[in-house]
């Protein structure tokens, strides 16, 4: 028969204390005599008394718990992040709890409302919710989010618009005069920021790019944009992510399309296997696992502060650097090619064609 495990009054009826003196031997040990201290934890451990996360958080306000969100924990984008907030959280002494908000914000609210109060804080990663939502958060919470700027909430943010600088101005260097840009999901932070950098870079650069999207971030998304990138007649594509990347590497090479010989691809991301695919992948890289390590770095700082800290105060991002990462997926633009050979209103034509096509499959 199994022995069953001893619980905090077992530990007070051998020590002959209350219940309560027990927990502030563990808890708050200041407020225990040496003597009586000492007696409880040696007793405690003769018994093999463990005691429990959440009882110690009813006195202390703390569970030690923190909360991790990331909006598709098969992306293999979030694994390195994932390694890093846990592996800081476990120097700290801390457990970390990970939900997937499945790209959507309702999944995400319902998550933050079911774990506040049982963890001691969030870490929000790329949060598909509003601004004004992630305000509300921050009221009642701590809270640190990633790829994400919302003041004055803390966060971690992966330059991704100076990557995407370096990735325009490589694709111009190689001759590409049109560029499609596969856009990620519609509430995505650091995909408007992404998209913005390559209209400006366009108008100082005198490119055409077009948008296509919002897309699912996958490698099944990926393959269904590239037949819209074809009917764009662009020489080059860039990604928001890698599986799209990935995704568009596989259906021109079912359509015989040669990458780079006909289409160059830019991914982002740099995520494992990106250098195993057929060309390996140009894309931007960036120190995941130090955003992941960062984020709860602030977040147990704002701990440390202590309930009573005002939540008003901006506090200063932490900004990683990316870079570009070239391989084989880049060339030069063909010297001929139909992009080349169409007028400016001819392509505006497809552009429209080719916009409503893709509206009404949204």
């Amino acid at each position: 028969m199994r022995e069953r495990t001893p619980t905090i009054h077992d530990v007070a009826a051998r020590c002959g204390v209350n219940a309560s003196t027990v927990s502030r031997a563990f808890t708050k040990p200041e407020r225990v005599s040496p003597a009586t201290r000492d007696r409880i934890l040696a007793i405690a451990a003769e018994m093999g008394y463990r005691p429990n996360a959440i009882a110690r958080a009813l006195p202390s306000g703390r569970t030690r718990t923190l909360g991790l969100l990331v909006p598709d924990i098969t992306n293999p984008f979030f694994l390195d992040l994932i390694r890093g907030a846990e592996r800081a959280a476990a120097v700290a002494g801390y457990t970390l709890v990970l939900a997937d908000t499945e790209e959507t914000s309702q999944q995400e609210t319902t998550v933050v409302e079911r774990l506040t109060g049982a963890v001691d804080g969030f870490v929000l990663a790329s949060s598909r919710a509003s601004d004004e939502r992630l305000r509300e958060v921050h009221a009642k919470t701590r809270v640190v989010v990633v790829n994400r700027r919302v003041r004055p909430l803390p966060g971690v943010l992966i330059d991704s618009a100076h990557g995407t600088r370096q990735a325009a101005e490589h694709l111009a260097s190689l001759g590409h005069r049109r560029i499609a840009y596969l856009a990620g999901p519609r509430a995505s932070w650091s995909d408007a920021r992404r998209w913005r950098t390559l209209q400006a870079l366009a108008r100082h650069r005198d490119l055409e790019v077009v948008r296509i999207g919002p897309l699912a971030p996958t490698v099944e998304g990926g393959m269904a944009a590239a037949d819209s990138a074809v009917l764009h007649d662009v020489t080059a594509v860039v990604t928001f992510n890698d599986l799209l990347a990935i995704g568009v590497l596989r259906r021109l090479r079912d359509r015989g399309i040669d990458v780079p010989g006909q289409i160059s691809v830019v991914g982002c991301d740099d995520i494992f296997g990106a250098d195993f695919c057929h060309p390996s992948l140009t894309t931007l890289a960036a120190p995941i696992e130090s955003a992941g390590r960062s984020a709860v770095d602030l977040l147990l700082g704002l701990l440390a502060d202590g309930p009573d800290r005002p939540r008003t105060e901006d506090t200063e991002d932490v900004v990683l650097p990316t870079r570009l990462t070239i391989r084989e997926s880049t060339g030069p633009a063909p010297a001929s090619g139909r992009a080349r050979g169409r007028s400016p209103r001819q392509r505006a034509a497809t552009d429209r064609r080719t916009a409503r096509a893709v509206g009404a499959t949204r």
